[in-house]
């Protein structure tokens, strides 16, 4: 299976970067993992019109880097909550059904364009809570191992 992560904005803590390159790490016995990040639009004055602007931009660039052909999974706090074992059937189920190819999204901050949503075919939420997107691509790729050793039966999960 092949998953693209793609992020807007940049990891600057290394601590985080460490994590994530741990997963990917263990990821790669069982993914061909990429990671693309989108510069984050700055916004000068915190009003609607501006972050709608800074929104569309992200999520023009977001859409310039997907295919038509790829099954996007978009992080939102309105999407579906499920547990760890739904998102390995859910992961399972796009494997053995040839959907092998799956892009994950993670907006910026404030969040992902209509536009974006619009192309998704699946939005998940992790919670109702919102995280820094930075710490989400630790929680995501996280997740994405464990649903793999669930996959396999491993006992990584508990």
């Amino acid at each position: 299976m092949k998953v693209t992560l793609l992020c807007v904005g940049k990891v600057k803590e290394k601590f985080y970067r460490e994590a994530i390159k741990e997963y990917e790490k263990r990821l790669s016995a069982y993914v061909k993992l990429t990671t693309v990040e989108i510069p984050d639009e700055k916004v000068k004055v915190e009003n609607s019109s501006e972050i709608a602007v800074a929104m569309e931009k992200e999520g023009n660039n977001i859409l310039s880097k997907i295919k038509d052909t790829q099954y996007v999974i978009t992080l939102e706090i309105l999407g579906e909550s499920i547990s760890s074992e739904k998102f390995s059937e859910k992961i399972n189920n796009l494997m053995t059904t040839g959907k092998s190819d799956v892009v994950l999204v993670i907006g910026g901050s404030y969040g992902l364009s209509d536009s974006v949503k619009k192309r998704s075919n699946y939005a998940l939420s992790f919670s109702k809570m919102t995280f820094p997107h930075q710490m989400m691509r630790v929680i995501l790729l996280e997740q994405v191992y464990r649903a793999y050793r669930i996959i396999m039966g491993a006992s990584y999960h508990k």
